[in-house]
């Protein structure tokens, strides 16, 4: 049985996807570490560095397997990655004290993936949904590919 590959996966997309894994690689690491030893100095922010392992876990994954749900999957997936790296972004901006509930640790680093937009991951939280959009606008599967399996077409 031949199986086609993800024309996702392919040239520039390759680079995307490996920006992702190690992306995923690092909020996991990050998120376990902070959740199993620093929890209760700040649930929220430890548990969207762990919400964002699993997005950018997903996301790569999304990216890899070809086919419209999948496709439909990486979509969902990156949307939601850039709102919540907006959002976080923001708060930690505009309410930072949200994200430690207790002034006892406040002269911590609580700082999440998403944090200041990503700022200690050279802001690649911030630009990396934004170039995966445009690179799944560009893959996009035709209509004639079947829902499981088809690779998606080059624009």
């Amino acid at each position: 049985m031949v199986q086609k590959q993800s024309t996702r996966a392919v040239g520039i997309g390759r680079v995307l996807i490996a920006v992702y894994a190690i992306l995923a690689l690092a909020a996991t690491g990050r998120s376990v570490f902070q959740i199993a030893t620093q929890f209760e100095q700040a649930p929220l922010a430890y548990s969207l560095s762990g919400l964002s392992a699993v997005v950018y876990i997903v996301a790569t994954i999304a990216l890899i397997v070809p086919g419209r749900k999948s496709y439909g999957l990486a979509w969902a997936t990156i949307t939601f990655e850039l709102a919540g790296v907006v959002l976080v972004g923001l708060m930690s901006i505009i309410a930072p004290e949200v994200f430690v509930p207790s002034a006892k640790y406040a002269h911590s680093d609580h700082s999440t993936v998403w944090t200041y937009f990503g700022i200690g991951y050279g802001f690649v939280p911030l630009v990396l949904p934004i170039l995966g959009m445009l690179w799944l606008r560009r893959t996009r599967p035709s209509r004639g590919d079947a829902a499981v399996g088809a690779a998606p077409r080059e624009v």
